[in-house]
């Protein structure tokens, strides 16, 4: 994948091959490979479920459909995971924010839809008031958890490892403290129909949703002053902090901005489902990550793009939904996308040697 600064990477790691002009075409192949293997890896992925599924059921606007839907959720956990690595840290805990949110928010969109007896029986006659004022505790929770992350990485000085693996835990915990140990009930079924269920010129409003954060943060992390402290961070914090940047007010936006994504993803949740379960999120941080590096963002920081990590995103989807329509074993899914994660990070190597 290209780096933030595309023609500045493109240019560096062409150093050891001859100019364009002179190259073989195997060479220019190689090179072309590299910067776009994982789109083809996709594109292959597509073609090959299209061409092996009974009756060409995968291959379907239907089917596809409902792939943007089921990845929309990782995509905004992915993104806010692609600041933070490409800062050369990571969050683990991005999953127990989507949770410890959507309980918090869901509880509030509950208790103010109406009676306990109103709820239980599916009345909700208060949701007007109650969806919206769930939906800003929800966004607020998960910028206050988010928060929270970058403060106890920049003040005591921890590796983000450590930091966002402790408080996935508290999350956690919290959130079932919260919720008494169990699902949260129905949440009223406007909200359902609104955002979960609803859709925008035939895409499903999660979609949506997640089309917009994918240009808006692409612009972000790449064209604006904001993105390229971001990858500066990443490439060398100490020299980052000599040149002026104020790193540490930066990290913490970097992880503030991760938590309002969760929050997003967590909006998304509660409206597709209904509730919130509870043992439904232990792995949100493993595929958000998994996205991330399959998407070409380097774990070493300093180089990441938000198109590659929406690439990324869509391969365990795709490979999960072709499994499912071919009924085969779907522990090749991880199979697959566990190889898929050691190229890539391999390829970063790779990259990385070729710089050095």
């Amino acid at each position: 994948m290209t780096s933030l600064d595309e023609s500045k990477t493109i240019a560096a790691s062409s150093a050891t091959l001859p100019p364009e002009d002179e190259r073989t075409v195997l060479e220019r192949a190689v090179v072309s490979f590299g910067r776009y293997w994982l789109f083809l890896f996709l594109a292959g992925l597509i073609l090959y479920f299209s061409l092996g599924t009974p009756n060409h059921a995968f291959f379907q606007t239907n089917n596809f459909k409902t792939i943007a839907l089921d990845t929309s959720e990782v995509i905004l956990l992915a993104i806010g995971e692609t600041f933070v690595i490409v800062t050369a840290g990571i969050d683990l805990s991005v999953g127990g924010i989507l949770l410890f949110s959507g309980v918090a928010g869901g509880t509030v969109m509950l208790d103010l839809s109406g009676t306990q007896a109103q709820v239980e029986s599916l009345q909700y006659p208060h949701a007007s008031v109650a969806v919206p004022v769930g939906v800003l505790v929800i966004v607020a929770t998960s910028i206050v958890l988010g928060f929270l992350n970058g403060v106890l990485v920049t003040a005591l000085r921890l590796p983000s490892f450590i930091v966002t693996l402790g408080t996935l835990g508290m999350f956690f915990g919290a959130a079932d403290l919260l919720s008494g140990g169990t699902n949260i009930s129905a949440v009223p079924s406007s909200f359902q129909d609104t955002i979960g269920n609803g859709k925008v010129l035939g895409l499903f409003v999660p979609v949506v949703i997640a089309i917009g954060f994918v240009a808006a943060t692409h612009v972000l992390l790449r064209y604006t002053r904001f993105g390229r402290y971001t990858a500066a961070i990443g490439s060398n914090e100490e020299a980052s902090r000599r040149a002026g940047i104020a790193v540490d007010a930066h990290l913490i936006k970097v992880y503030t901005l991760a938590g309002f994504l969760a929050g997003v993803a967590a909006i998304i949740d509660l409206s597709r489902f209904g509730s919130m379960n509870l043992a439904a999120h232990n792995t949100d941080n493993l595929n958000a990550i998994a996205a991330v590096v399959i998407g070409g963002t380097s774990l070493f920081g300093g180089i990441g793009t938000i198109l590659g990590t929406v690439v990324g995103a869509f391969i365990p989807t795709v490979l999960q939904n072709g499994f499912i329509i071919q009924g085969v074993d779907p522990f090749w899914q991880e199979l697959l996308v566990g190889a898929t994660i050691i190229v890539a990070v391999y390829l970063d190597q790779l990259r990385r040697r070729r710089l050095s």
